[in-house]
């Protein structure tokens, strides 16, 4: 497991029980053994088993953890995800957190797969940077399970020149040269939103040019013309029924903010048996 997901699970724990789990504590004996299920309780795609697991193991006690799926399959309503048997205290302090990682991690699985099945040809789902502060890394990995791509993890990662910092530059050209200049070796893209702009990103030094707010008529003009010279992606109102029209235009992206921001949680319970 990566340490910037271990820290996330630790941080998390402190929160949950800072002092520890006052209610398991002063009830549950400490060599107390139980059997539990996790259960899907809405149809979807899984995700967050293996990062459940970790909170398990951050939890430390004696338990057995198997779970009957992986994540990125598909579960059904009333599936059985996984079970989980041993020291009840460890469930018990385990449960929530576990949870609601698997929970929202599903959730966003679900959405971005909902999102990639309309898609046609080689198109591909972005994500964005619309993400929960310090959960990115989870987030991220749950587009994934949901059969999207990620675009730049942060902005270390790559060039994103956008219509403010074109306004702070003065032209397209101009930040396009200076990002060149500055980066070296990072890739460049830069947002556009008339043809205009769209025929001065082409000339420019950019690798990808972001079409935004653009109308299907617009885009699929900029696309012929682009002649696949640049990587393009379109961006902005991006909905699952939109999804289709716009992939057919021939884009090689489509980022949609909502993947992360707008999913809702799969319902999943553990309920001991």
């Amino acid at each position: 497991m990566e340490k910037e997901i271990i820290k996330i699970i630790k941080k998390a724990l402190k929160e949950d029980m800072p002092k520890g789990d006052i209610t398991t504590d002063s009830l549950i004996p400490k060599d107390h053994q139980s059997k539990a299920k996790f259960i899907a309780k809405d149809s979807g795609i899984i995700s967050g088993l293996e990062v459940a697991e970790e909170v398990f193991r951050q939890v430390g006690g004696d338990y057995k953890l198997v779970w009957n799926f992986k994540d990125g399959d598909f579960v059904n309503n009333k599936d059985i995800i996984g079970t989980v048997e041993g020291n009840t205290r460890t469930i018990l302090k385990a449960e929530r957190l576990s949870l609601n990682i698997m929970q929202r991690m599903s959730g966003i699985a679900t959405n971005t797969y909902n999102f990639t099945k309309e898609c046609v040809g080689d198109t591909k789902i972005l994500d964005t940077r619309k993400t929960t502060p310090n959960l990115r890394i989870l987030e991220r990995k749950a587009v994934l399970d949901g059969k999207g791509t990620n675009h730049r993890l942060n902005l270390s990662d790559m060039v994103l020149i956008k219509d403010n910092h074109i306004d702070a530059v003065g032209s397209i050209t101009k930040a396009c040269l200076l990002a060149k200049k500055n980066t070296k070796d990072k890739k460049i893209e830069v947002e556009v939103e008339t043809l205009e702009q769209f025929m001065e990103a082409l000339d420019s030094v950019a690798d990808i040019i972001m079409l935004d707010n653009m109308s299907n008529e617009l885009m699929a003009e900029c696309v012929k013309l682009n002649n696949k010279k640049k990587k393009l992606e379109a961006s902005g109102n991006m909905t699952v029924d939109r999804i289709k029209s716009v992939s057919e235009l021939g884009v090689d992206y489509i980022s949609v903010g909502a993947l992360t921001y707008a999913s809702k949680a799969l319902d999943i319970s553990l309920k001991f048996h």
